[in-house]
């Protein structure tokens, strides 16, 4: 498989977001999305769910038997309606309206947290968590920071092994609901597999990484990078209606 320059740095880009993600839990939406938009806009949406789709399939083989599926369910199950709403908003209403939205709502999730606001990790708050990922993931390809917020007191291994759980099964129903909104224009194949060596590079240096960096809390680096999606879906949504 030949690969242009362009579509080499695309790589690289896709195996250092896989190693965030494979760490913490999220990231690899929020680092991959932005900078492979710059390179072609055809990665987005579809591509990049579709890749961190497949870092969940292996961290899930890996964790299958520590996972605590009945906690994650909720989540799971409010995907499905959340991602349908993405879906239609994203073929119906301006995109620089939703980023201004989502982004807003990000960041006042994340100062509750440094306030030291916290909300349980119960069924409820699993659900709402689970849709609002659903809506943030299908529109914007950034569907973490809503249901990694939660999991932030939670043990490092424990939050990214039920986040990538999550993601299993609540990724290729925000891709079915692109599908049946018109969006299948929206996933390239070719792009696809041209990244998927850059999952399993990505993952490899994860685990590498994490005997020589193996934190117990994964607090800090969720709360940042919610903090980053955040005001990068709010840049997204200042431009584009600038530009509008």
């Amino acid at each position: 498989m030949l690969y242009s320059s362009l579509e080499l740095l695309a790589l690289f880009i896709v195996t250092c977001s896989i190693v965030v993600q494979a760490w913490v839990g999220i990231g690899f939406g929020l680092l991959a999305a932005p900078l492979l938009y710059l390179i072609d806009p055809a990665y987005v949406p579809g591509p990049v769910l579709v890749v961190g789709w497949m870092l969940s399939v292996i961290v899930v083989l890996k964790q299958r038997h520590s996972l605590n599926w009945r906690r994650v369910f909720p989540a799971i199950a409010a995907r499905l309606p959340g991602s349908w709403c993405g879906a239609l908003l994203l073929v119906s209403i301006a995109p620089w309206q939703l980023s201004l939205f989502f982004g807003g709502a990000l960041l006042l999730a994340v100062w509750l947290s440094l306030r030291r606001y916290s909300v349980a990790l119960n069924g409820y708050s699993l659900t709402v968590a689970g849709f609002l990922s659903g809506i943030l993931g299908t529109a914007t390809s950034v569907g973490g920071p809503p249901i990694a917020l939660l999991y932030q007191h939670e043990p490092r291994l424990t939050a990214r092994n039920e986040i990538a759980a999550f993601f299993l099964i609540g990724t290729p129903l925000s891709i079915a609901m692109l599908w049946l909104n018109g969006g299948s224009e929206l996933l390239n194949a070719t792009l696809i597999l041209k990244m998927i060596p850059g999952v399993v590079v990505g993952f490899w240096l994860s685990r590498r990484l994490e005997r020589v960096f193996n934190k117990d809390s994964a607090r800090p680096a969720i709360l940042l990078i919610s903090t980053i999606s955040a005001l990068v879906v709010l840049w997204q949504g200042i431009t584009g209606g600038l530009a509008a």
